[in-house]
């Protein structure tokens, strides 16, 4: 018999907030995360703005000795987790940590020590490289660093399907719990991929905005989007099995009740024609709810604000619901957030599980311009009130990956 599964602790670090309140305060306002980039110069970029975090203080959530060994990407994955468990409230003496396990992905890893110590190699000759370079480089080091501070000894995986990392990871945390394989599962996603040379690389890719306005260059489903706006944290949540949760009284936010991912096998970057491939995932996700098409109140959407993207999301979204999609609510909360790689479907579950609590819609900032092609109701620039009990989240990712979670009101 499968196990039910709910979400005890979350915990986020983001542009707009390094905390839950904070974060969700910002989302519900319409507030934008997203400015000129500060970490590094960009005038030889043709993209100014990203979505970084300007106030985040490592030695408020890790001693500096260990903080100095750690690269960004899992300084916030720390800080998160931090969060999360203090929500989540465990008597940490009365845990089985064999069946306590963590799973967090990262698209990209540790790259902005990759960047610092190629330099060094260059400038100062191999004799000067750290001997922490490849611990703080490593995309698993995340997973490593939570499970050493939390004495988590069950199964622990860096999940790493691009844009599709963080919903991969709760997805595939969902599943271990939900066979008897764990109890507690610390899961989610970060990414700190604000660096000269990510930059450079996806502008060469021509994929990000290249409108110099901070507040308006990330504008998903607007017919005058031009690409995405990176951007930077983590979010991490607490899965942890019905019974368990019941019996040492822990709050539950919700629960967690389908999960599928499929492949586009098409293209590298460009999603399959007509997003069939998310529209199975949508439908494989819905089935393993075990619910209908029409009991989905509200889809937080991929929406990069990329022309294929949120096209072809939209003729998914019109092919699984049919005459339902209409009576949606769709909103992309990359128009704030702006878009965490890896940790993109993470930060995007905490804002489901926070819009189900509380009844609200997130807004589609910056929508101005109808496109035709994208002609749903995407909750335009203001978010509003409406009763929510089912809401599925999607994530797609560079490779063809396709990720799509449900969440139920508790």
């Amino acid at each position: 018999m499968k196990k039910r599964v709910v979400v005890t602790g979350m915990g986020v670090i983001s542009s707009l907030g390094l905390n839950i309140n904070d974060f969700w305060n910002a989302i519900k306002e319409g507030r934008s995360g997203i400015s000129l980039v500060e970490r590094f110069d960009t005038s030889d970029l043709p993209t100014k703005v990203a979505a970084e975090i300007k106030n985040f203080e490592p030695t408020d959530f890790i001693n500096k000795k260990e903080a100095k060994r750690m690269d960004r990407y899992t300084q916030y994955a720390i800080a998160a987790t931090q969060q999360a468990m203090e929500q989540a409230a465990f008597n940490m003496e009365a845990i089985n940590k064999e069946r306590m396990g963590v799973i967090v992905g990262s698209g990209i890893g540790g790259i902005e020590t990759l960047e610092n110590q190629h330099k060094t190699l260059l400038e100062k000759g191999p004799n000067r490289v750290s001997p922490f370079f490849i611990p703080m480089m490593i995309a698993n080091m995340a997973t490593g660093q939570i499970a050493i501070q939390y004495g988590a000894k069950g199964i622990n995986e860096c999940i790493i399907t691009a844009c599709a990392t963080g919903t991969n990871s709760i997805g595939d945390a969902f599943k271990v719990i939900q066979r008897g394989d764990a109890d507690i599962i610390i899961t989610g996603g970060t990414e700190a991929p604000i660096t000269p040379l990510s930059f450079a690389g996806f502008c060469s890719m021509k994929a990000m905005s290249t409108n110099p306005d901070p507040n308006t260059a990330s504008r998903p489903f607007d017919l005058e989007r031009d690409g995405f706006v990176m951007g930077e944290g983590a979010a991490i949540l607490i899965l942890e099995e019905y019974e368990h949760a019941i019996a040492r009284g822990a709050q539950i936010l919700a629960e967690v009740v389908g999960y599928a991912c499929t492949c586009d096998a098409f293209d590298q970057v460009q999603p399959a024609p007509n997003g069939e491939g998310s529209a199975k995932c949508m439908e494989l996700a819905i089935k393993d709810a075990g619910i209908k098409p029409e009991d989905i109140d509200y889809i937080n959407a991929h929406g990069t604000s990329t022309y294929y993207n949120d096209k072809y999301e939209t003729m998914a979204i019109k092919s699984v619901f049919g005459s339902h999609a209409r009576e949606l609510a769709i909103s992309s909360t990359k128009s704030m957030t702006g878009h965490l790689l890896g940790a993109a479907g993470a930060i995007e579950a905490v804002i489901s599980i926070c819009a189900l609590r509380e009844g609200f819609l997130p807004p589609t900032i910056n929508y101005k311009t109808p496109d035709p092609e994208c002609d749903l109701d995407y909750v335009p620039n203001v978010g509003r009130n409406k009763e929510i009990n089912y809401v599925l989240s999607n994530s797609l990712g560079f490779g063809g990956h396709n990720s799509a979670l449900i969440f139920k009101k508790f």
